[in-house]
């Protein structure tokens, strides 16, 4: 599978698996690792830091 991205990878995972329920848990991971890159970088970091 030489080429295939880390998202094609995970992907597939999920389909040959049949994990389903682990979707929601990487696209919350991967939505509060935008926040905090988004956070950073941010005038609004301190009261997104304080949701935390």
């Amino acid at each position: 599978m030489a080429g295939k991205s880390t998202f094609g990878e995970l992907w597939g995972f999920l389909k040959v698996r049949k994990k389903w329920w682990l979707a929601p848990i990487i696209i919350m991971m991967l939505f509060v690792g935008a926040l905090l890159v988004f956070a950073q970088t941010s005038a609004l970091a301190p009261f997104i830091y304080a949701i935390f």
